[in-house]
């Protein structure tokens, strides 16, 4: 794949064709490890983009400068058209819109779930005790998880804490929901029911990027799927083409050392 190609593909917004996140010349160091070289990429409104490559090729670092949670040291990054710059309220105005879940839940142990949920919407929104709590059991209903509401995170299974961070970040009421390798905390039998949750989530509309080795996932639920490695985005297609017709050496080999075939 040419680099003209790869432009092409990485910075036409799927979805609505209208641009969500778009990254432009993006490079990140760690001292004097480049960990994101020149990233260039769309996402686009209602889109679903998933970020596979191996371990160290940069895939984690990408999605949290998306949000902040580490500063990109050049190019720019707009998220719904707010520029993420050093000014805090730039930053505080891309973290309201966007949702993030990570590898560890990050609950609060000594909070209920419905207490999880509830904590940043009245403390954030200012929304009142009563609507946040409901909202907070429609979202658990829509995780499939309403009868946990009062239970601790330590009462739950992995796979119930992590659809419960899931609904923790759809109750800021997001345009756009980011996943850092969700599931590869879990245990094989509890992956499903979180995937299940992120697929519907897709469907429903939700602008979304998510890094995963479930290539499952990607091939039935993404968009575009992109392929990273040393820190670059090496190819970017939609998941049949990419995993059926790989077109770089690099993506061949990824694929060929971690792809289920599908029957």
């Amino acid at each position: 794949m040419t680099e003209s190609t790869l432009t092409g593909k990485s910075m036409d917004a799927g979805g609505t064709g209208e641009t969500m996140i778009e990254l432009t010349g993006v490079e990140k160091w760690f001292g004097d490890f480049q960990a994101l070289k020149g990233i260039d990429l769309v996402v686009g409104k209602k889109e679903t983009v998933v970020v596979c490559g191996p371990s160290g090729s940069g895939k984690s670092t990408l999605i949290r400068c998306i949000n902040r949670l580490e500063v990109h040291n050049r190019g720019r990054i707009v998220v719904d058209g707010t520029e993420l710059s050093d000014d805090v309220r730039d930053i505080q105005a891309i973290r309201r819109e966007t949702g993030m879940v990570f590898q560890s839940f990050n609950l609060f142990p000594h909070l209920t779930i419905l207490e999880n949920i509830t904590l940043a919407p009245r403390q954030v929104r200012r929304k009142p005790k009563k609507e946040a709590e409901q909202t907070a059991m429609d979202l658990l209903t829509r995780v499939k998880i309403p009868d946990q509401a009062n239970k601790f995170p330590g009462q739950l299974s992995g796979g119930q804490q992590q659809r419960a961070a899931i609904a923790r970040a759809l109750a800021m009421e997001p345009k756009v929901m980011l996943f850092d390798e969700p599931t590869s905390a879990l245990d094989p039998e509890m992956i499903k029911e979180v995937l299940d949750t992120m697929e519907q989530l897709a469907d429903s509309g939700m602008t979304m990027v998510c890094v995963t080795h479930e290539m499952g996932f990607a091939r039935a639920v993404a968009d575009r799927v992109v392929f990273m490695a040393d820190g670059a985005i090496v190819e970017v297609n939609d998941p049949e083409t990419l995993f059926t017709s790989p077109q770089e050496q690099r993506t061949q080999l990824f694929l060929s050392q971690i792809l289920v075939h599908p029957s």
